[in-house]
């Protein structure tokens, strides 16, 4: 967008969105457009639905130079699409062919998408630089500096080259109905960006998603509800999640919740509520009650045609309230919507006052399906050696075509090359129903190596959807080999590990996780307490039982309790613990407390404590006495309104063996206190910490350190000169922060992988010591 342009495109970015992020990133010449085209496509783009495009806009008041390129550039690379509009005085200006060269070096090396529009003018000139177009090139090309020259007409080259729209007099049409098809072409693409991830080893699903899309695709003067229902493990999930996909190009409202049955038991029919909200209306008032959620959604959706998706509808009483307060009756939603819903209930449906217009009985995979879902699991190829054919499809048949256990011990049985395991295996299905799947999953669970099996127990009950690495800490701390059993796990298809890093996990293993935990025992006499209600209710009334832990791995002294890891996070007011509360948890190695206060001597409290995440920390006092965490590992304090001084650091100095220390998001956080106890220290996460104004010097005793997050801290100006002791450091995250210079010490850093000092807008050098980062893979500035 040339200079002159700027001032016409004033459309402050949606709210809820990141003000350094955009959806479009238009450039033209505006002196050719500016008050037609441009403001036409401009105007259509940011309305295009109920929550509006984002493009970037420049301010007029950046003047021309360094700042005003870096803003330009860095706001190019931060949308996921580009829409060159080359007109006939395109080439004259300088910037916007600055820009293109931009946007097609970002197309060539990250998923940036380029749309370009060629405004009465002919591809051919743009390409060979011919005709009016040339002749105006070329009437300013003397002005350019040399070294641009040839990025210039080869960027000219390449976006000729591309699927380009043509619009003004050399094209037939109205100028309404061209502006209205960049709009939907833009809206699909983007849409891209949010389609539910569906596994790629999908069998037997196409003719169930045009089914339905069959259905969905018949007008009708209402909103519509689909209820998927069947057995657990049949697929019901990855159905909808098809569906939803498939549907959402037509919807811009739209919004997904998985897993309800387990989010609603966990953290309440609110915090569910307020997903489904946030979804359509991410600037909405969080709600605290049903009723509140109930009356907002009632009231806010009428007007919006939108496309939900309710994963596991619980069943009975509690799937009837869950039903209730998210999707109660048909006129909470525009005309046109469509609701889809799962469950393994089928009354749930038939008990809805919003009327199931479509049921769907998901049914098992037929013969030719579950042969070949299951010889891609357990042979990789769509076929099974002659060897095994007789055996496999034995073991096929016992399972009844249910997709989740072909998965399961197809991939428990791949490279097992002995024929008794295989039979061995037939005869334990055999023994189990065919709607038993968990009695089928338990074959794959059985075979796995104790240490493997605590890891497992630990993602059903309380890390489905955390990153993995806070939690290979803990388990390496407690000997179960974890790299090993995440492998084993992938491998057996009991895990899944998402793009971030993320834990997953079907919801039929996690039921089966959490029921060999359970094995019918009240909350007090197990190993694991996820649901708060429980957890709270067995520390009030101290049911903290004695006897052999359920884990044998963590402790041989008799008298120890059973309890290893319990979840007290609530979205309540502060609630005050007391040392005694905790006393026999002697076998304690994970805790998550919501908003809490500790009081009391904690002298041999927390001995065995591996992982402590703390949130609504009550900064002005701190009343725990001896509070010491010799054996803590991971510590995580986020979102907390805790200062330097509060009265807590000094207790958590004892954790000599810390390897995380995660205080992101900490609001009033100005200065790092002296943190040099922690010598084992591995990472590091400060982010979002918006009144950060210092790093405490002791930083550079972290001689382990291989990971430090600074990003997103506005007030932070400079980082200590001993960031350059941090010799095993590999990423350093400066993204966003108000950093003038960067240490020359940073040049001893020979093992650092990666730099991020992007939109570090004080930064006006780079300390020639940069190039010795020998081991530099990316650079980001």
């Amino acid at each position: 967008m040339d200079k002159a342009s700027a001032s016409s495109f004033q459309c402050p970015i949606p709210t809820g969105r990141g003000n350094d992020s955009y959806d479009i990133f238009l450039s033209f010449r505006g002196s050719d457009i500016r008050e037609k085209f441009a403001d036409h496509l401009y105007q259509s783009l940011v309305n295009a639905g109920t929550i509006p495009i984002s493009v970037f806009k420049d301010d007029k008041s950046i003047p021309i130079g360094e700042e005003f390129e870096t803003q330009i550039f860095g706001a190019i690379s931060r949308s996921k699409i580009s829409i060159p509009i080359v007109s006939k005085n395109y080439a004259t200006s300088k910037w916007c062919l600055r820009e293109l060269v931009h946007m097609m070096d970002c197309r060539k090396r990250t998923s940036h998408i380029v749309l370009p529009i060629f405004y009465e003018v002919k591809i051919s000139d743009v390409r060979y630089l011919e005709g009016e177009f040339g002749e105006a090139y070329h009437s300013r090309k003397k002005n350019y500096e040399n070294k641009y020259i040839h990025d210039f007409e080869k960027a000219l080259r390449d976006v000729s080259y591309l699927q380009v729209w043509k619009s003004g007099k050399f094209v037939d049409g109205p100028e309404g109905e061209f502006v209205q098809e960049v709009v939907d072409t833009v809206r699909s693409e983007l849409r891209r960006h949010f389609q539910l991830d569906v596994t790629k080893d999908l069998v037997g699903i196409d003719g169930h998603v045009q089914k339905i899309k069959n259905w969905a695709d018949i007008p009708v003067p209402h909103a519509r509800m689909i209820g998927i229902y069947g057995m657990g493990g049949i697929g019901k999930t990855t159905l909808a999640k098809a569906i939803y996909n498939e549907l959402s190009k037509v919807f811009v409202d739209r919004s997904k919740i998985l897993d309800i049955r387990d989010k609603a038991d966990r953290k309440g029919i609110p915090y569910v509520q307020n997903l489904l909200i946030k979804g359509i209306l991410p600037d909405e008032r969080k709600v605290s009650e049903v009723d509140d959620g109930v009356s907002l959604l009632n009231s806010r959706f009428k007007c919006k045609k939108v496309l939900i998706l309710l994963d596991d509808i619980d069943g009975g009483k509690k799937g009837g309230e869950q039903l209730q307060a998210l999707a109660r009756e048909r006129d909470w939603f525009m005309a046109g919507s469509i609701i889809i819903v799962t469950t393994r209930y089928q009354d749930v449906l038939d008990q809805s006052k919003f009327t199931v217009d479509y049921k769907y009985p998901m049914n098992t995979l037929d013969e030719v399906h579950s042969v070949l879902l299951f010889n891609r699991h357990a042979f990789r190829m769509n076929c099974s050696p002659r060897d095994f054919e007789d055996t496999s499809c034995e073991i096929i048949s016992t399972m009844g075509g249910l997709p989740l256990p072909l998965v399961v011990v197809g991939s428990y049985l791949f490279g097992k090359t002995n024929p008794k395991v295989w039979i061995d295996t037939l005869k334990q299905l055999k023994e189990q129903p065919h709607e038993d799947v968990q009695g089928s999953l338990m074959i794959s669970y059985e075979a796995l190596k104790p240490r493997h099996k605590e890891i497992f127990l630990d993602i059903a009950c309380f890390f489905i959807g955390e990153t993995s690495k806070f939690a290979m800490y803990m388990w390496d701390d407690c000997g179960f080999h974890p790299s090993q059993g995440i492998e084993e796990l992938k491998l057996r298809c009991l895990i899944k590990i998402g793009d971030d890093g993320e834990l997953k996990m079907h919801d039929q293993l996690r039921d089966l996780g959490r029921s060999i935990v359970a094995q019918g025992q009240p909350p007090e006499r197990r190993s694991r307490l996820w649901v708060y209600e429980e957890a709270f209710r067995v520390l009030m009334e101290k049911k903290v039982t004695y006897g052999t832990p359920f884990s044998s791995l963590l402790s041989h002294i008799p008298g120890t309790q059973r309890v290893e890891a319990i979840s007290l996070h609530d979205f309540g007011p502060v609630q005050q613990y007391t040392s005694e509360q905790f006393k026999n948890l002697q076998s304690l190695r994970f805790l998550e407390l919501g908003p809490a206060a500790l009081s009391g001597d904690f002298n041999q409290v927390f001995s065995q404590l591996s992982w402590l995440r703390w949130s609504g920390i009550e900064p002005g006092s701190f009343s725990a006495a001896n509070l010491h965490l010799p054996n803590l590992s991971v510590l995580q304090l986020p979102g907390n309104d805790m200062t330097e001084h509060w009265g807590g650091w000094s207790s958590i100095m004892v954790a000599k063996r810390l390897k995380v220390l995660d205080l992101a998001y900490s609001k009033y956080l100005k200065c790092t206190p002296d943190l040099s106890a922690f010598t084992e220290l591995d990472i590091l996460i400060l982010k979002n910490c918006p009144q950060l104004e210092q790093v405490h010097p002791s930083i550079g005793n972290f001689k382990s350190l291989v990971s430090l997050d600074l990003s997103w801290c506005p007030k932070l100006k400079e980082l200590p000169e001993g960031v350059g002791e941090l010799k095993e450091l590999k990423e350093l995250n400066l993204h966003e922060a108000c950093i003038i210079e960067i240490p020359v010490s940073i040049g001893s850093l020979r093992k650092l992988e990666k730099l991020d000092a992007s939109l570090c807008r004080s930064l006006r050098e780079i300390p020639i010591s940069i190039g010795n980062l020998s081991s530099l893979k990316h650079l980001n500035l």
